[in-house]
């Protein structure tokens, strides 16, 4: 997802404050319109959050099949555009973070600047780049200081296309002998429209070529902003969702149309009301269902499933991982942040909350506190 929280120094000092455990939380429940596709014997999905992140580098055909081979119900590719128009996998278009394009003399000069919703990134862009000129690049950990064993496997991977990760996905399907779901997400698309090249029509494109644009493909379409998903669902059947970034900030189509609207707003009654309209889900921020407080500590569960439930829309937070800076201080274990904490915890009381779905970079640990293993 867009937002990455790693842990603050105030919070890394209190590591070794482990207090006692969560509190019980209470069930939310609601009777849901939507149910396009539900997990292994309609038990809350697993997306495995950009395939397997903790255990591969990101958005690698590694990834997303270690990923289904962890048992997720579904693999994230999140999807940008080259300069030829070809969707492609990377968290951003901004690419010095996941790729060794640094490394390349050749493209030293595309090195620029670029306002992505808002705020000026320098870098090197996806946008800048043919599809054959990107597959001279290899990926790389983009988090190398938290996942240091990731490293391992930087340099050995391509970037994969769009159409890559569904054919992947269907050789899944037959060798594990289930339905392997697919969960694209459309990264900055006011970007990309403004670059000229819209993410919307390739993907229907794609998806339709593909025979998974239907409600019952396996299928679902996110976006943090709002007018793409609004003009999706004008175009293909497959479920839609909302995505939710932190409560202070706007969709940025919003904020390029004067909208003064927030996520908050959107998490209200009226606001998931209006989601449901062209949507079949929403995915929160998991602080959104469970606050954090001053500590870093856990807070007391919100209703937002509940009434998101209400509303008839799906809830699938994000995101979950194992480390000790992701988790609540009380699931934290020994000083390093980087350290493995009680994930299983967490996971169990989001299940218990209601949740149905949640994205994790630790697809393994996930299914496992689903299935009680």
């Amino acid at each position: 997802m867009r937002s990455e929280r790693l842990l603050r120094p105030a919070a890394a000092a209190a590591l070794t404050l482990i207090v006692a455990a969560l509190a019980g939380p209470s069930l939310a429940g609601g009777k849901q319109r939507h149910r396009p596709a539900a997990g292994a014997d309609d038990k809350p999905l697993v997306i495995g959050h950009r395939g397997a992140a903790g255990y591969r580098p990101e958005h690698t055909l590694a990834s997303y099949a270690l990923a289904a081979r962890m048992g997720a119900d579904y693999i994230e590719p999140d999807l940008v555009s080259t300069k030829d128009g070809v969707l492609v996998a990377r968290h951003e278009p901004e690419i010095s973070g996941t790729t060794d394009v640094a490394g390349h003399p050749e493209f030293a000069d595309r090195k620029t600047t670029r306002e992505i919703d808002g705020a000026p990134v320098t870098g090197w862009f996806t946008d800048d780049f043919t599809l054959a000129e990107l597959r001279t690049l290899r990926a790389k950990e983009r988090l190398p200081a938290v996942r240091r064993h990731n490293t391992l496997y930087d340099g050995r991977y391509r970037i994969p296309t769009f159409q890559e990760v569904i054919d992947l996905r269907a050789r899944l399907s037959r060798e594990l002998n289930r339905r392997i779901g697919i969960y694209p997400e459309t990264k900055h698309p006011t970007y990309f429209k403004e670059r000229g090249l819209p993410l919307g029509p390739p993907l229907v494109r794609i998806l339709k070529r593909n025979g998974l644009d239907g409600p019952r493909d396996r299928v679902f379409v996110q976006s943090f902003e709002v007018g793409n998903l609004r003009a999706l669902h004008r175009k293909i059947d497959v479920p839609l969702v909302q995505l939710f970034d932190e409560e202070a900030l706007a969709p940025y189509d919003f904020v390029i149309a004067g909208d003064a609207r927030t996520y908050a707003d959107l998490a209200t009654d009226e606001g998931l009301r209006g989601i449901a309209r062209y949507a079949a889900g929403v995915g929160p921020w998991k602080n959104y269902i469970v606050p954090r407080d001053a500590a870093d500590g856990s807070g007391t569960p919100t209703d937002f499933v509940e009434r998101a439930h209400r509303a008839g829309l799906l809830v699938h937070p994000y995101t979950f991982r194992n480390e000790n800076q992701f988790l609540p201080l009380e699931l934290r274990k020994g000083a390093d942040p980087n350290a493995y904490g009680d994930a299983f915890a967490e996971y169990e009381q989001f299940y218990a909350l209601g949740v149905d779905g949640l994205f994790s970079d630790n697809p393994d640990t996930a299914v496992a506190a689903r299935d009680g293993l």
